[in-house]
């Protein structure tokens, strides 16, 4: 696990500027460094540098940038590749000199060329430099694990695992893209391909990016939609073959994921997919796994019991830490600096909180990420099965509503809140992302200008008619990378910890394409395989309750400690030299939310989420653009 960056510019940088670039993510990896610059023909240069977080072969022989025996390559590279082993054996005729999977990546580069990269099962952000014909890729995993921006100027490629090296060039332009911020404050993250900053790309999941001369082409190598129709096509319908090929392919996805040369753990919430590969660990281990949970003196809030109840169990060394509100309140200036993009999830908090307590003792932990969209977890797959059987019923209630007469008395208005959700629910391209309107039309409205709309308005690409199997994999495109991803692996490395997700191997992800639609969500029974297979090592009462997750109590904090903040970043003067949002409007809208109290979410009244979405936006931009 690493930082990575650098540059193919006619620019004048520096092997001291880019130094600069590197360690404004000395937090990705704070064991090693790298920077190098060579030059190439028509006045271009190249430059690869690399902060190490040490992995696997902890000797200088993982040093990068890495370059192959002939000299041809030279990579630099964040992630791990959990079948490199294999990939070694199937690349015997290559002179390896050390045990690092990074010497893999050149060894598969130089047999297979760019192709190589659907050969690779992991976890990863790569920059290929090839010397043949001053070639450069980028390379970002399947799903989105780790993150890879990229900036097109001027006939140039500058890139960066996170922003912050970008932000540090000489010459860099800070122009805010205004046209995603709508979209931003209302889904709460910026998802791929777009940044905050003009110029400026996030390389999309599964995507591989080719610079030459200045010339810039990309493309996927792995696509949700193409990958999960090509998958239908061999289909899995019997559940005890699937029950019995899936647990497999996760033990061995689980196995893979434990390779590592420093102190491995696992996070343990206490769910069924934490539990589980929790359990996996257990089951691969010759001594006790440690894990690591933390609870809240908030009762809501805290799951720690259950998760202390499964590591007895499972008979692992399990850490525990109450915390308070204090304690999570203290986080929320640091933001800014690890998530150095505007970023709104609330529970990146306490994700930072249990990453530093298993950094205490590891520098690796496993994850369950990923199994609430690839199986079927979310409340939201309920409610959108529900919204789509009474779809045709909203659209004649939206349609009388709208008659002459009902409509200029606003009737539709006026009908209940669940009721005017599926009425109102008429976009085409965008059924399953049902909701409040008024919080659509309140985050258009906040910011200047013609914006992007805030559902992602691309659901007939799917090609799927059943609703819930269409929210799935619209989750896998945009929330779980642009949103789970991100927090987990921010909120991770600022801590220099690794964290690996089994769930999200390439082999299980593909598998899961293949299992018909019945066998993760059965008469609402969610998550239906992935709970039978945890059945299998840990007591059903112990996993059997209602989801909670994480989070803060943002309405307290806003009307409370974070008021004073809050009403200085929404003045109208402050607003209107900003030139970002609608002064009045947003003003307005503000100071209503932090006088009106919490009307509930069943309302769609409580704006908490927009406003959160605001101050974490202007908590930014105080850190980076004055």
């Amino acid at each position: 696990m690493c930082g990575i960056c650098g540059f193919v510019s006619k620019q004048n940088i520096t092997r001291e500027q880019l130094k600069i670039m590197n360690d404004t993510m000395i937090h990705r990896g704070p064991d090693d460094s790298g920077e190098e610059i060579y030059p190439i023909r028509n006045g271009y240069q190249v430059g690869l540098a690399q902060r190490r977080l040490s992995i696997m072969d902890l000797s200088p022989l993982g040093h990068q940038p890495m370059h192959s025996a002939n000299g041809r390559i030279s990579v630099v590279y964040n992630g791990e590749i959990y079948n490199f082993q294999e990939l070694k054996e199937e690349l015997k005729d290559y002179p390896f000199r050390s045990t690092c999977d990074t010497e893999v990546i050149i060894a598969a580069y130089l047999k297979w060329g760019i192709d190589c990269i659907s050969r690779l099962n992991g976890m990863f952000a790569i920059c290929i430099f090839d010397r043949e014909d001053d070639t450069v890729y980028l390379v970002r995993d399947r799903i989105g694990k780790k993150p890879l921006y990229y900036e097109l100027s001027d006939g140039n490629l500058i890139f960066g695992s996170e922003l912050k090296p970008l932000m540090a060039r000489e010459g860099f332009q800070k122009r805010i893209r205004k046209d995603v911020l709508s979209r931003y404050l209302f889904q709460q993250y910026i998802n791929a391909p777009d940044s905050i900053f003009e110029q400026v790309y996030k390389l999309e999941p599964g995507g591989i990016l080719q610079f030459h001369y200045g010339e810039v082409k990309t493309w996927k190598y792995w696509d949700i939609k193409n990958v999960y129709h090509e998958m239908r096509k061999n289909p899995v319908t019997d559940y005890e073959q699937a029950k019995s090929e899936l647990k497999a392919l996760l033990q061995k996805a689980v196995k893979s994921r434990m390779i590592a040369d420093v102190p491995l753990g696992a996070f343990l919430s206490g769910g069924y997919d934490s539990s589980l590969m929790t359990a996996m660990a257990q089951e691969a281990s010759s001594e006790p796994v440690k894990t690591f949970s933390i609870g809240f003196h908030e009762e809501r809030y805290n799951e720690a019991g259950y998760a202390r109840a499964v590591a007895e169990h499972l008979g692992t060394k399990h850490t525990e830490l109450i915390i308070d509100e204090a304690e999570m309140f203290k986080l929320v200036e640091s933001i800014p600096k690890y998530y150095d993009e505007p970023f709104a999830d609330s529970s990146q908090i306490a994700t930072m909180l249990v990453s530093k307590l298993a950094r205490e003792q590891v520098t690796v932990a496993l994850s369950g990420d990923g199994g609430d969209e690839f199986f079927c977890g979310y409340n939201i797959y309920e409610n959108v099965r529900q919204a789509q059987r009474l779809d045709m019923l909203g659209g004649m209630v939206h349609g009388i509503c709208n008659l002459p007469g009902l409509k200029q008395a606003g009737l539709e208005g006026k009908l209940p809140f669940r009721v005017r959700v599926i009425a109102g629910n008429r976009g085409k391209e965008s059924k399953t992302q049902f909701g409040a309107g008024n919080y659509v039309t309140r985050a258009q409205k906040m910011v200047l200008g013609e914006g992007q709309p805030c559902h992602f308005e691309i659901e007939s690409e799917y090609g799927v008619s059943d609703w819930q199997i269409r929210r799935m994999l619209l989750d896998m495109d945009t929330y779980l990378p642009g949103d789970i991803l991100c927090k987990v692996d921010r909120a991770s490395m600022k801590y220099s910890l690794e964290a690996r997700c089994p769930i999200l191997d390439k082999e299980v992800m593909e598998y899961s394409f293949r299992m018909d639609h019945s066998l993760k969500y059965d008469k609402g029974n969610k998550k239906r395989i992935l709970k039978d297979i945890a059945y299998d090592y840990i007591k059903r009462e112990l996993l059997d309750r209602p989801k909670v997750g994480f989070g803060v109590p943002m309405d307290q904090w806003l009307r409370g400690p974070l008021r004073e903040q809050l009403t200085d970043m929404c003045s109208r003067e402050y607003l209107k030299k900003q030139r970002i949002f609608d002064a009045d409007f947003t003003a307005d809208m503000i100071e209503g939310y932090m006088k009106t109290g919490d009307k509930g979410p069943a309302t769609g009244e409580n704006y908490s989420k927009l406003t959160w979405s605001f101050f974490t936006f202007q908590q930014w931009y105080q850190t980076y653009m004055k």
